[in-house]
């Protein structure tokens, strides 16, 4: 993976294994402490990425919220906040979603060859589309952000589709993944993995690095990659 950013995956889940309910509303995996501890990873990162399917079902804002390390970022001659990335198959995106009007930052999607001008300027000025031929990878993405869009560090947040994809593919240095205190027990719930084969297997263990008790929740450090010390 020479060349292509450092790979943070994130993620939340419940005890059997989803990141959400079905409800209209959004179910809370993390606490207050947990969620300061994602804005510190976030301040570090270069750029942040989510699925469309997130972008559209959660509106998420992807800002560093500690005012401190926001200042520091900028003293850094950086943005308040990284760069938020997503990726789409369907182009179904609106200009209007928080991804793409909250913050200062630099906004990029990727998306198929044939869908790049649509999106163009459907999205206008609010983001940097990038088509990546018939089909998208997620290696054909990283190696976009290293080469042309000089992130290093990436820290993606889901949804549970992007989240298979980089497991799969092999491509992700460190999974931090925290565990809350229930079960959410509903069959339609988006699961934070889907099937697929991954290189983990019970003949080539992830090694563990850190667990952390937060709270009521406890992290999980995986390195599935010697670049993470």
């Amino acid at each position: 993976m020479t060349g292509r950013p450092y790979v943070t995956l994130s993620c939340a889940m419940s005890i059997d294994g989803y990141l959400d309910g079905t409800g209209p509303r959004r179910l809370r995996m993390s606490n207050a402490a947990d969620l300061d501890r994602v804005d510190e990873v976030r301040a570090a990162s270069d750029a942040i990425m989510v699925g469309a399917s997130t972008v559209r079902r959660d509106d998420p804002r992807l800002l560093v919220r500690d005012d401190a390390r926001r200042e520091r970022r900028v003293a850094e001659g950086l943005a308040c906040s990284p760069a938020k990335v997503t990726v789409t198959s369907s182009g179904e995106l609106s200009a209007e979603a928080a991804f793409f009007t909250a913050g200062d930052s630099q906004r990029i999607v990727y998306c198929t060859g044939s869908a790049e001008r649509r999106l163009s300027e459907q999205l206008g000025d609010r983001a940097t589309v990038v088509g990546l031929g018939a089909h998208v990878t997620m290696e054909a993405l990283l190696d976009d952000l290293g080469s042309c869009r000089d992130v290093r560090r990436l820290m993606v947040e889901g949804g549970g589709t992007v989240l298979t994809q980089f497991l799969a593919a092999d491509l992700v240095d460190e999974l931090q993944l925290v565990i809350a205190p229930f079960f959410v027990g509903e069959a339609r719930a988006p699961r934070a993995v889907g099937s697929g084969r991954f290189p983990f297997t019970p003949s080539r263990r992830a090694r563990l690095a850190e667990t952390r008790q937060i709270g009521d929740l406890v992290l999980l450090r995986y390195a599935l990659s010697e670049r993470m010390s």
